[in-house]
């Protein structure tokens, strides 16, 4: 089996809800099976459930565990609609799809119904005293995780707990695509000015899909054991249309197979965050702009969500942000594969929002004191982008505060938006 064909399928697991549960029937049959022999073996009888109670207790836990069964998967239904018209489609699979908490509760309640149908179906005419007991166990269990659930669910949906997933998340993966710290400067792409035509070009073939993941190491490998140069043409989230360029080979690499270069690169219907560090940012600038629609006008959580941004900004501003270009152990290229820069992060993280936040006072100071911050923190080198956000802020302001007393007051920097220092002093 490809790479690509193993990526797809941990991908589809890991955003799939039924796998716990599903999981949960064999484990059920087990569990029965032992405590069966258990009973039989020790022939407790310490409980005297009869076998009238027994099977009453057991065919309400039945009704009851199906219809928590049924409950979650409402709640869930219900918390995608809600995100995806109030927040944005893309938490769908990237948070509410992969939520642990949510799939072992609906395995919980799968194993007690299973459990209870097993063990009321062996009350002829003893009764299995162990079971019954632990059939009332998961019962109990079953009512906790309910009350849990509906407290989880309404906390689940509020702005400031998707944003803090999405900025958690976010930062495992820049932490995993740049594991190094800035160490003053960014390396340079000095091979640029070296780097010959490519002698073969792979055209991508099949469905038109976005670049979920690339297997960089095999294409290491590949580019060292042919002496040649892999050159990754789309960035990982970026659209493949059919027969648009996908490889281009240079030197020994041209006489790789084609196969065995797509099988190192997945596709998929739409983005992911594993090897994509933008579409942290991407998920939380659309947060962002959902609430500064006219139709919400919610500027306080786009002011969340600049949080976020600077915190992600914070992070990828301290890392070593590696060339397009991987270098073997001798110091020649091997494979070009691009990745966002500085740059990239910076005007994704602000542009939108400038502009369609810059005639609110909230957002104009917030993002003030988020600009001001990262140039007195960050390296040196990473001032020049912020310094030109921080000027066409400015000429933004000026555009819709006529006032200048208002001008004056969205000039000064608050982390609160709206709330902290005015700039006057008593």
């Amino acid at each position: 089996m490809n790479w690509n064909q193993l990526y797809g399928i941990r991908s589809y697991l890991k955003s799939s809800l039924w796998v716990v549960p599903f999981i949960a029937i064999p484990v059920e049959f087990a569990v029965a099976w032992m405590l069966r022999a258990v009973n039989a073996r020790l022939g407790w009888n310490f409980l005297g459930f009869s076998a009238t109670g027994s099977q009453a207790m057991l065919g309400a836990l039945i009704t009851a565990t199906m219809g928590f069964v049924v409950f979650t998967f409402a709640s869930l239904l219900l918390a995608i609609q809600v995100a995806s018209g109030q927040l944005t489609p893309r938490i769908i699979a990237t948070t509410l799809l992969q939520d642990k908490v949510v799939s072992y509760a609906a395995a919980l309640f799968v194993f007690t119904f299973l459990f209870s149908v097993s063990a009321v179906g062996r009350i002829d005419p003893k009764v299995d005293q162990l079971a019954v007991f632990v059939a009332a166990c998961l019962g109990v269990a079953c009512v906790a995780t309910v009350l849990f659930l509906i407290d989880y669910a309404a906390k689940l949906l509020r702005p400031i707990t998707i944003l803090a997933r999405v900025g958690r998340r976010g930062i495992d993966v820049i932490q995993s695509v740049y594991p190094e710290m800035n160490d003053g400067l960014d390396p340079k792409e000095a091979w640029r000015d070296s780097i010959d035509p490519p002698v073969r070009t792979i055209l991508h073939q099949g469905a038109s899909q976005i670049v979920l993941a690339v297997n960089v190491a095999a294409l290491m490998t590949l580019a060292e054991r042919s002496n040649g140069v892999i050159e990754f043409v789309p960035q990982v989230g970026d659209f493949a249309a059919i027969d648009e360029p996908l490889f281009n080979l240079r030197g020994g690499a041209a006489s790789l197979d084609d196969q065995a270069l797509r099988a190192n690169v997945a596709f998929g219907p739409e983005r992911t965050m594993e090897q994509d560090p933008t579409f942290a940012y991407r998920i939380v600038v659309d947060l962002a702009l959902k609430a500064l629609s006219p139709a919400i006008n919610d500027p306080t959580t786009a002011v969340l969500a600049i949080d976020q941004l600077h915190r992600l900004l914070r992070v990828v501003g301290m890392r070593r942000l590696r060339t397009d270009g991987i270098l073997d152990k001798s110091g020649r290229l091997r494979v070009i594969v691009p990745t966002p820069n500085w740059a990239d992060f910076v005007h994704l993280a602000f542009t939108e929002i400038r502009y369609c936040g810059s005639n609110n006072v909230q957002i104009v100071r917030r993002m003030r004191a988020m600009i001001e911050n990262l140039m007195q923190t960050l390296p040196r080198h990473r001032q020049p982008v912020l310094q030109q956000q921080l000027a066409a802020l400015d000429r933004e302001m000026e555009k819709h505060f006529d006032m200048a007393e208002d001008l004056m007051l969205a000039r000064i920097p608050d982390s609160q938006g709206l709330g902290g220092r005015s700039g006057e002093r008593r």
